[in-house]
């Protein structure tokens, strides 16, 4: 079957439709995550203590998951089988003896044939598996050296790509929602209100409520949401981290210009630019160890899934050293403007001349 989006999959799963093999990826990681359960909760219900069994890609074992695909499942219907971020560009950590091929190799005659009381689960939360756009298909595609597994499993089973909303589209179900309250609101507010949120669907939520319990059904104008909605720092705090990874001079000063515009907020312009950075550090050592984005929202008790997902997708583009290095750099910045009257904004300047200095 050729690619599919997430309702398609979900329609499929209400039916009772389910297939021998998926593979799930995207930037939408919290999207791959909660698709991935809604499948394992369709094969196995509640007894995924007997009939799942979670893998980690990179320390796969071709002959154990051949022996596994083959087990007849218990108290359940089918056997399931969820292997987490195996990425073909490098399947094992050391490659030493090994090539990237005979490995990807393997791995596809191992699932060439699934028998029909097993599923298996590709999902990818821990890297970007990179894509293009398709003119003959008029779809995205994946790029990489993923594409070999994508295509083998679009051809004898599902692949879905989860992406996140743009601000247009999230607009227009802003729109929708507030009309479905008996209160009204013109796109380009909704959409002013979704960049407000860093496009994030819950705190969206919240503020439709809060917003349309004070208009009344009165129209959301530009100055209720100036006057009822915090606009986050956040998107240019992550446009800063996102600069300095890239070592663009011009964007990470144009960000921080930015941030020292708004002076009612300047002293919490450093812990927000260190946090962005202990997010990215956090991130990395996670997918390091094998780690999702829920483990790292549980261990840091994380409110906001959008945070760790922009960090998951942005810590591959520095070194865990670089990292290190920046967040050392911040907490000396830190002790300097506690203890010296230095002009703030000449000491963030030099702290993100020094970041981008730093090397992977």
């Amino acid at each position: 079957m050729p690619q599919a989006d997430s309702k398609t999959v979900e329609a499929q799963l209400k039916k009772g439709e389910l297939h021998n093999l998926y593979y799930l990826y995207g930037q939408n990681v919290s999207g791959v995550e909660k698709l991935t359960k809604k499948i394992i909760r369709a094969a196995v219900g509640e007894n995924e203590d007997f009939s799942l069994t979670r893998l980690e890609g990179r320390y796969l074992d071709f002959s154990e998951l051949y022996d596994m695909i083959q087990i007849m499942p218990m108290m359940s219907e089918y056997n399931c089988i969820l292997i987490n971020d195996y990425n073909c560009e490098k399947p094992r950590d050391d490659m030493r003896g090994q090539t990237v091929d005979s490995l990807n190799k393997k791995l596809l005659e191992t699932i060439k044939e699934i028998p029909s009381q097993t599923v298996v689960i590709f999902n990818v939360t821990g890297f970007e598996v990179k894509t293009k756009y398709d003119r003959k298909s008029k779809k995205q595609i994946v790029s990489d050296k993923n594409k070999k597994l994508a295509d083998f499993i679009a051809k004898n089973g599902i692949v879905c790509e989860l992406t996140v909303k743009t601000t247009a589209e999230l607009a227009k179900d802003i729109s929708a929602s507030v009309s479905a309250r008996g209160g009204m609101i013109s796109l380009d507010n909704a959409r002013e209100l979704a960049e407000m949120c860093l496009s994030d669907t819950l705190t969206i939520a919240n503020e439709i409520d809060k917003l349309c319990a004070y208009a009344q059904g009165r129209e959301i104008t530009r100055e209720t949401l100036n006057e009822m909605v915090h606009r986050h720092s956040g998107v240019t705090v992550f446009n800063l981290a996102d600069a300095v990874a890239s070592f663009n001079k011009k964007a990470a000063f144009d960000a921080l210009d930015e941030l020292m515009a708004d002076k009612e907020n300047r002293g919490s312009i450093l812990a927000n630019i260190t946090n962005s950075f202990l997010d990215l550090y956090r991130a990395a050592c996670a997918k390091k160890s094998g780690k999702q984005v829920s483990d790292v929202m549980s261990d840091y008790s994380y409110i906001w899934s959008f945070k760790v997902e922009k960090a998951f997708q942005n810590s591959s583009r520095m070194s865990l050293r670089r990292l290190r290095e920046c967040i050392k750099i911040l907490r000396d910045t830190t002790a300097q403007l506690n203890s010296t009257s230095t002009d703030e904004k000449t000491v963030l300047e030099q702290t993100v001349t020094k970041m981008l200095m730093t090397k992977n």
